[in-house]
């Protein structure tokens, strides 16, 4: 079934956007908690930022979008 899922037509350009919608999501409610302070953005190594964000941003994606193309494939095979 994880093959099957993975290899879904608009699984990968589900996951990309979800990642990329979340990672900047996270970024501007984190920057709002700390009070829209530019030191939150220049105190921190900007590639390991950026790569922590987009890897989590991954991740969420990854696991919202598998749900949902699961879910999918389930009810589809189940003939609803």
């Amino acid at each position: 079934m994880f093959k099957k899922v993975i290899n879904t037509k608009g699984f990968w350009k589900s996951v990309i956007s979800l990642a990329v919608a979340f990672a900047i999501l996270f970024a501007l409610i984190k920057w709002a908690i700390e009070g829209f302070e530019l030191a939150y953005f220049t105190e921190q190594d900007p590639w390991m930022f950026i790569f922590t964000l987009l890897l989590a941003g991954f991740v969420y994606g990854f696991f919202v979008t598998f749900g949902k193309f699961r879910a999918k494939l389930k009810e589809k095979e189940s003939g609803r």
